[in-house]
């Protein structure tokens, strides 16, 4: 029983540093990137330069405080906030794409989790998310949406920074073209 037990866990040894982070890849694709893009468009303004003229919507999702003091009137911001809005537009467009098509996997993975740090921050500060919503870590809910979920979403992102994008990727394919030997003239 034990050295049947010893070959099925070698197996899932060899088979983990390419099953890991391409499924990893393939849970975000599934679960988080419609969410992110979906959340990045409530943000855009008008137009194709919308992504560096953040909507109102933008400033109420990442300022709420600052907006409520201004009257709901973005001009009344600075620039400071105009950069923020712009930034974390471009991560929620940007950092999902580069995992899903795992180029800077581990870069775009360290981003996420910056980003979902800050995301939850903001929800708890500004947004004043509190009690269920918030939930407790070791309890019998699993749904809350900010320990619980996005616990899970850090841990998910930390597999892709550790491990990488896996072998079907384009940072797979840089790296054998950077690693590639020069060819010689006859």
């Amino acid at each position: 029983m034990l050295a049947l037990y010893d070959r099925l866990a070698g197996g899932l040894s060899r088979l983990a540093p390419a099953l890991v982070p391409s499924l990893a890849r393939a849970t975000f694709a599934a679960v988080l990137l419609v969410y992110f893009w979906s959340s990045a468009a409530t943000k855009l303004g008008p137009g194709p330069l919308g992504f560096l003229m953040p909507s109102d919507g933008a400033y109420v999702q990442i300022f709420p405080r600052a907006m409520e003091a201004a009257g709901y009137d973005s001009s009344q911001l600075g620039l400071f906030h105009w950069a923020v809005a712009t930034a974390g537009t471009m991560a929620e467009l940007f950092l999902p794409l580069l995992i899903v098509v795992g180029l800077f996997t581990r870069l775009a993975a360290l981003g996420m989790i910056g980003f979902v740090f800050v995301q939850s921050l903001t929800d708890v500060l500004g947004h004043g998310v509190a009690g269920d919503d918030l939930g407790r870590w070791f309890d019998a809910a699993s749904g809350a949406l900010v320990l619980d979920q996005r616990t899970l979403w850090a841990f998910l992102l930390l597999a892709l920074a550790l491990h990488g994008a896996g072998p079907v990727s384009l940072d797979r394919v840089l790296t054998r073209k950077r690693h590639a030997p020069f060819p010689q003239n006859p």
